[in-house]
């Protein structure tokens, strides 16, 4: 029988209209498409500025080198602390005279730290300086050794220096005087992280360089990147309690107050060899750009080899980081005669990046 028999019209409608499968395009299934599509502009937001950040590094990458962008004799190599508390011997010096024979390395920063957090330096942290200044004296002249010393500065959350401290600063500059009393030509200092604009820090070196030009001594700094885009450290900062950069009046700021400048030109997280070679590009254009003439811009170089986020090894290679160096000396001052790299570390390197420093840019 009829279903609808004895019902009136509007009854046997909402039966029938009970019996039909919902229409598409309800609740569950708008929100769905929302969260797709919100899912969709969020990666668009980040990866088509990525995106053109790194298509803009490899066309930064791209080009020939000026002739004549090589060494200008002016380059310096970090050294581990085997070298001063005894476990480096006769040989070693031999063999490290050999190495750098014929390259462009004019100073060793060796490390002889690290420095207490109130700034001091115990003597029995470099037992051997006094035997290695005199062996590459001997080994190779003209070859000066300065002493690389360094500390944690303290946050928020963790123990480390704090040089808002007059006191720790003064400690820091005694520290000084006592090795140099030993025989080093002079002090690399590699504080971090430091965030830029400190004034601390550029009052410790006006303290310091006050130390070393009265002993006719060197002073350097390890210095961080500076900004790639405008205020970035300002913007990282929002996020984080140690932004990685500087900002390029900081950085000037830096170099002014120095004999030598070196930039940690590594750990940059780029992905590919021409992204890398062309951030550090743009970081020796902008390093010389606001360094005096006075003052020895160094370009670090990583003679090492790591995997992670911040330092892909297959990416930031010599190679990609000396074509980088030329790159950038090439389009911003060509004939600086205050110039050259600086390679981290020796311990670590490889005999391919020694090779590919004495080819591309010793030449």
């Amino acid at each position: 029988m009829d279903r609808t028999e004895g019902t009136t019209p509007t009854e046997a409608a909402a039966e029938g209209a009970a019996q039909e499968p919902a229409a598409p395009g309800g609740e569950g299934e708008r929100r769905r498409r929302w969260i797709r599509r919100t899912a969709l502009a969020v990666v668009l937001v980040l990866l088509v500025p990525l995106l053109a950040v790194l298509t803009a590094l490899r066309i930064n990458h791209m080009g020939d080198p000026a002739d004549g962008t090589r060494t200008r004799d002016r380059d310096a190599l970090w050294l581990g602390h085997a070298w001063v508390d005894g476990r480096k011997k006769d040989a070693d010096v031999t063999a490290l005279a050999r190495r750098l024979r014929d390259t462009g390395i004019r100073d060793l920063y060796v490390h002889s730290g690290p420095l207490e957090h109130d700034g001091t330096l115990p003597k029995s942290v470099y037992p051997r300086a006094r035997w290695f200044i005199d062996a590459v004296h001997e080994k190779l002249p003209g070859v000066r050794v300065q002493a690389f010393l360094g500390d944690v500065l303290a946050s928020e959350n963790s123990e480390g220096m704090l040089l808002n401290d007059p006191d720790t600063r003064a400690a820091v500059v005694r520290s000084a005087r006592q090795v140099l009393d030993t025989g080093y030509e002079g002090i690399h200092l590699d504080l971090e992280p430091m965030p830029s604009g400190d004034r601390d820090f550029l009052a410790l070196l006006d303290s310091l360089r006050r130390e070393t030009r009265s002993r006719d001594a060197q002073l350097s700094v390890a210095a961080h990147q500076i900004d790639p885009l405008p205020a970035l450290h300002t913007v990282f900062g929002l996020f984080t309690e140690h932004p990685k950069w500087w900002s390029q009046e900081f950085f000037g700021q830096v170099a002014r107050r120095v004999d030598q400048i070196a930039v940690m030109s590594y750990d940059t997280a780029q992905p590919l060899e021409g992204t890398y070679g062309g951030y550090v590009a743009q970081q020796t254009s902008l390093a010389l750009e606001v360094t005096p003439p006075s003052t020895d811009l160094l370009m670090g170089l990583p003679f090492y080899y790591e995997s992670n986020f911040d330092h892909w090894g297959h990416a930031e290679t010599v190679p990609a980081a000396v074509r980088g160096v030329r790159l950038g000396l090439s389009r911003t001052d060509a004939d600086r005669a205050r110039f050259g790299v600086a390679l981290y570390i020796d311990f670590a390197a490889t005999e391919a990046d020694w090779r590919a420093y004495k080819e591309d840019w010793v030449g």
